[in-house]
């Protein structure tokens, strides 16, 4: 039997070795992706390359939406969700509140939905992740945006911390990892602006399918994505036909991540003008 430290350092995970868990930074067991060479959440999958993207104060005030714009959340009221568990801070931003329920209380959703229904959106959301960090890979401010509840970018504190490509920020969650790594430290506030086209059914048939083009902190990490179907954890996502419209869902992983500045602006890809 090889040692604890040959084992190390031919980058075994200690845990697994005892517990028999997966590796933080994938896994060799998943079916592989379709058209890509890789599994979902391959531990062999490249980590994106880190970049140091345009800098910005932890203290930097929320910018302004567009004059056209849905403003979902203005650090103001929870008037544009449906909440439970989440809270309003004295910085006007919002984060999960895990302390509101009743000990012995059954557990509830407590993922933030919208009220309303979009189709083909450009969205605006700003995020934090907790300082001092705290855990590792997908352990540490593990959150994410949906959309129509069903595809996700990932929201997570990956600077200085590595997990699988797929799964960490900026990634279209079990299918892409980000061109680069534009993640700023924890406690300083980060940008996504998303541009999310929806898919289309006729009946039961898929005819177009969902595409995402993601900037994270003014850096385009994903460009016209086409989604291989719904986001899940070790799966490969399917389409299941649904609405040409759906809820925008921020999700709570365990994880006192906290949003702010929230607007999206509704778009006609079918025609010259906005709708």
């Amino acid at each position: 039997m090889k040692s604890i430290a040959t084992l190390l350092s031919t980058g075994i995970c200690l845990s697994s070795l005892l517990f028999g868990a997966p590796s933080q930074l994938g896994y060799d067991d998943t079916p592989y992706i379709p058209n890509q060479p890789y599994r979902v959440h391959d531990q062999k999958r490249p980590q994106p390359k880190v970049i140091t993207s345009p800098t910005e104060s932890s203290q930097a005030k929320a910018g302004k939406a567009p004059s056209d714009a849905v403003v979902l959340f203005d650090g103001t009221n929870f008037d544009k969700w449906n909440h439970d568990m989440w809270k309003l801070t004295s910085e006007g931003s919002m984060e999960i509140a895990p302390g509101k329920r009743k000990p012995g209380e059954k557990k509830k959703s407590t993922t933030l939905t919208t009220k309303d229904s979009f189709g083909d959106i450009q969205l605006h959301i700003e995020w934090r992740t907790p300082s001092p960090a705290k855990g590792d890979g997908q352990g540490r401010a593990n959150s994410g945006v949906f959309f129509m509840g069903r595809y996700e970018v990932q929201v997570q504190d990956n600077y200085e911390n590595q997990t699988y490509p797929d799964g960490q920020a900026g990634a279209i969650y079990g299918q892409y990892s980000p061109y680069v790594n534009a993640s700023r430290q924890p406690g300083v506030w980060q940008t996504y602006d998303i541009i999310f086209l929806a898919p289309k059914f006729e009946g039961d048939k898929l005819v177009k399918p969902a595409y995402l083009t993601v900037f994270h902190n003014g850096v385009l990490v994903q460009h016209n994505r086409e989604l291989i179907g719904s986001t899940s954890h070790k799966k490969v996502g399917t389409y299941k036909p649904h609405g040409s419209k759906g809820q925008i869902s921020l999700q709570d992983h365990g994880n006192p991540v906290q949003y702010r500045n929230i607007w999206l602006r509704e778009i006609n890809t079918d025609g010259d003008l906005a709708k």
